[in-house]
């Protein structure tokens, strides 16, 4: 199940749009900021029903 969430990027500052699936559970996975193209590091927690609980987004090299 592919859900859309809003980010700010650790980096620029800017906020952009990405897709995450929740039909794995939780996990981290490393993506580049639209915007700067700096890798950002994500943690997703996806809850009881399913759907996005929290997503954190960090720099890399934090």
């Amino acid at each position: 199940m592919l859900e859309e969430a809003e980010v700010v990027c650790p980096y620029c500052g800017e906020h952009f749009t990405i897709q995450v699936d929740c039909s794995a559970g939780d996990q981290a996975f490393i993506q580049d900021c639209e915007v700067c193209c700096q890798p950002i590091q994500f943690d997703l927690h996806v809850g009881a029903h399913g759907g996005v609980a929290s997503l954190t987004a960090e720099r890399e090299d934090a």
